[in-house]
Parts: C-alpha cells; structure tokens; sequence
C-alpha cells in the first residue's frame, strides 16, 4: 500500500529557506515518478517539482528554477524539496506524489495516482 506523508512546512520570511520533506512507504522511490505539487490559496495544484524513476532526472517548472531542488534518499525512503530563497508567492499547500507512468514535463494533477495529505507553507514577514 503506498502511503506518503509530508512535513516541514511553517511560517516562514522573504528571503529564508525551507526544506520538506516526504516519507514514502510501501514501494521503492526508484520505481515511481517522484513530485511535489503546490496549490496556492484560490488556485488549481501545479507541479513545482518532480523527479523521475531510476536514478531519477530533476524537472522543474520556469517559474520555480534556481530556488526549489528535489532529492530523495532511498535508504530513508523519503523525497525533499528545498526552497531557496523563498518568496511571497510560495505560499501555498505542498502535496507529495507518486506514480509509476507519470512523464515529469507534461504531468499534471491527474497523471498521479498517489498522494499526500498536505502540509502548508505560508511566506510573510
């Protein structure tokens, strides 16, 4: 049963630093299509990063390079997200997701079948 659940999100000024965390059970991280996905308040989820299977190949959105990294570590079975630095339009929920046949660049919201709970990011000095 594949399960995902998010951490580390907060209250957090312009300009600092977050990482997020994702631990993954019941499947191998380098089997699926690893992604972290944001919904701002009043709008749709977007994907802000993703990473693909295997070795596994980071994919980021214009909008988000040079400030969000993805990593995962197998050996604790989790996925990261680093945002660096961050900005008022960061805000946001930031979901985890899985999927074995998702394609990085031309995934959206419906292409994942795994996902999870949320946790919220709100940027604001």
């Amino acid at each position: 049963q594949v399960q995902l659940a998010e951490s580390g999100g907060g209250l957090v000024q312009p300009g600092g630093s977050l990482r997020l965390s994702c631990e993954a059970s019941g499947f191998s991280l380098d089997d699926y299509v690893l992604a972290w996905f944001r919904q701002a308040p009043g709008e749709e989820r977007k994907m802000a990063s993703c990473i693909s299977s295997g070795p596994g190949t980071p994919y980021y959105p214009n909008s988000v390079k040079g400030r969000f990294t993805i990593s995962k570590d197998n050996a604790k079975s989790s996925i990261y997200l680093e945002i660096n630095p961050l900005r008022s339009e960061d805000t946001g929920v930031y979901f985890c997701a899985a999927d074995r046949w998702a394609t990085c660049a031309e995934a959206t919201c419906g292409d994942f079948g795994f996902w999870g709970q949320g946790t919220e990011v709100s940027v604001s000095s």
